[in-house]
């Protein structure tokens, strides 16, 4: 069996207060993309992972996998006894904004709940996403959603034109810390998150962009898309085209102005 670890993309980020315990209250708008890292499973007595893929190498010597936390306590929950032999296939790059190992357990809890034959529906699944992590709850459901709260009080949305439509992810080949991102911001509500996404903003542009400049340069080379925004909390940004031929000629010319950036070509789901 397969399942894909869906790109995620915010694409909104307000950050609205820090909290006293240091978590953030936000609003966000998650969007995800067809492509992404690709999760196999396969019956075995015991459960075990095996990480392959350009991006592999990120999580070396990672003894606590996410896709094994959501593994072991999926099998917790639910009282399964048997194992799974899993095969993450890394494609997106580590520490990026795109919710990679957020994406990567959501696959898992679709993925052996279809394996181990349990029968959970998403609403069975949602509360054990959500003890593994804030943006997790949104890749399990891997659909057009705002995000309150922490980023795990979901309301599924719709933005007209959104689905299938082309997009550029860039990464410049820097690793930035979630944590670290936030607590550079800066404290100051800028505004609730507007209906239209266009008119939104990621308020941790401004601190990641202190954490690598170069994402400054990333966006410059993404000026003539439809929308250009980073993601998440960086340094991968993303940028929406009218159509695939506009997306394929910009992904062209950013690879021959800088070929050591990764870029992935995609549609919206």
């Amino acid at each position: 069996m397969e399942e894909i670890a869906s790109a995620k993309i915010n694409l909104a980020l307000h950050v609205r207060g820090r909290e006293a315990d240091g978590y953030h209250r936000i609003e966000t708008l998650f969007a995800f993309c067809e492509g992404g890292d690709r999760l196999r499973g396969e019956p075995a007595e015991t459960l075990s992972l095996r990480v392959e893929g350009p991006f592999a190498a990120g999580l070396a010597g990672e003894g606590d996998n996410l896709v094994l936390r959501a593994a072991r306590l999926l099998a917790e929950r639910t009282g399964v006894t048997t194992g799974a032999a899993l095969t993450l296939g890394k494609n997106l790059p580590v520490a990026a904004g795109i919710g990679g190992g957020s994406s990567d357990a959501a696959a898992g809890l679709r993925l052996l709940n279809r394996l181990w034959r349990l029968g959970l529906a998403e609403a069975d699944l949602l509360p054990i996403a959500a003890e593994l992590g804030a943006d997790v709850p949104a890749c399990l459901l891997s659909r057009t959603t705002r995000g309150e709260g922490r980023g795990d009080v979901l309301t599924e949305t719709d933005v007209p034109g959104l689905r299938g439509a082309p997009v550029l992810l860039v990464n410049p080949g820097v690793a930035v810390s979630t944590a670290e991102i936030f607590r550079r911001w800066s404290g100051t509500d800028g505004g609730p998150l507007p209906s239209d996404p266009r008119h939104g903003r990621n308020d941790l542009e401004a601190p990641a962009r202190e954490v690598a400049p170069v994402i400054g340069a990333v966006l410059e080379a993404l000026a003539d898309a439809r929308l250009a925004r980073m993601s998440g909390s960086g340094a991968t940004c993303f940028a929406l085209y009218a159509d695939a031929a506009e997306r394929d000629g910009a992904a062209a010319r950013i690879a021959a102005a800088h070929p050591g950036w990764w870029t992935m070509l995609s549609r919206f789901r």
